[in-house]
């Protein structure tokens, strides 16, 4: 393998190269074929071991296998892979197809799909360059290669740095909202289930519209979020940098809700959680938690503040709350 593929996906050629080595991708089926191949691998790897257990495999393996027969019309591919060091296997999703290009002229683009399981994150490198790190349950969808646009699909939240290029704009697109960007770093959350769908901005410049409709369109500035719920944008100042911890493992609250708290574990860690005593969701927190200590651990850290009792039913999936 060309020594240029594997220090493109570490990170250690410069600009120029990598628009090099892209650009020599697009010309040739067979380098491009490499190029694929390896980045396919390096997202699987990039599932953080850190977060790898058994029992989180095996409780993963299952709502897998049921989310599959709710939505029957979705195709995924079950793999594991072993890390030795730990000693465990690791149940997940991931590419639901192939491609074949030595034998033909031209390369045949088809949409690849990437689907992060509960209580894990991961980090890709897309077609351009770009680098794409997904929170736990979430899913992106994206060409094998870009062509007129960059365009992507994502269902969950994700933190995206943007390589430039003003003649390809970038694309995020979810169920509610586009974001547009050209070069820039900014995180989207759109969960399905998610009551407020959000999108920040760090670095750059980024143009946010209805999904279908571009009659409004808003230009947020760095260190600008906008929150999109009810067919209403709301722009605030985004200052609580804390919250894209997730990248790195950590959850971070600042005051907020136990009700608030419980709706976001209950997408990172694919769980029920129900409250017996509504009680219980007065009080607000501030905290730090690993993504990898877990839901019931996180709830159990919590309630040394304000106490309540945790029941978790492992067959239901359901966790309850009770005085």
């Amino acid at each position: 393998m060309d020594k240029r593929i594997i220090d493109y996906f570490n990170g250690e050629l410069s600009e120029k190269e990598r628009i090099e080595l892209l650009r020599e991708a697009e010309a040739d089926p067979v380098f491009k074929q490499a190029l694929l191949s390896c980045q396919n691998t390096q997202a699987l790897f990039s599932l953080m071991p850190e977060a790898i257990n058994v029992k989180a495999g095996e409780e993963g393996y299952l709502r897998l296998k049921q989310l599959k027969r709710k939505k029957k019309t979705k195709r995924f591919i079950l793999m594991t892979t072993g890390y030795v060091a730990v000693g465990c296997m690791l149940v997940f999703v991931t590419w639901w197809t192939t491609i074949s290009y030595r034998q033909q002229e031209k390369p045949v683009i088809v949409q690849q799909e990437l689907f992060v399981p509960a209580g894990q994150r991961a980090r890709i490198i897309l077609p351009d360059g770009s680098v794409a790190w997904l929170n736990a349950g979430s899913t992106l969808s994206y060409p094998s290669m870009f062509e007129n646009e960059r365009n992507v699909f994502l269902t969950g939240e994700a933190y995206f740095d943007v390589a430039y290029n003003p003649d390809k704009p970038f694309i995020v697109s979810t169920d509610s909202i586009n974001v547009q960007a050209l070069g820039t770093q900014f995180d989207v959350y759109s969960y399905s289930k998610a009551e407020c769908i959000s999108a920040a901005l760090i670095d750059g410049s980024i143009k946010v519209c209805k999904t279908g409709d571009k009659s409004k369109e808003i230009i947020l500035k760095p260190n600008q979020q906008l929150f999109y719920k009810d067919g209403v944008f709301r722009v605030e100042t985004f200052t609580d940098k804390d919250k894209l911890l997730w990248k790195e493992g950590i959850y971070s609250f600042n005051k907020e809700s136990l009700a608030v708290i419980i709706k976001k574990l209950e997408l990172y860690y694919d769980v029920e959680i129900i409250v017996k005593d509504q009680s219980i969701l007065q009080h607000k927190y501030t905290g730090k938690f690993r993504q990898r200590d877990g839901v019931v651990e996180i709830l159990q850290i919590i309630r040394k503040i304000h106490p309540f009792k945790i029941y978790k039913d492992e067959e239901l999936n359901q966790i309850t709350l009770s005085r």
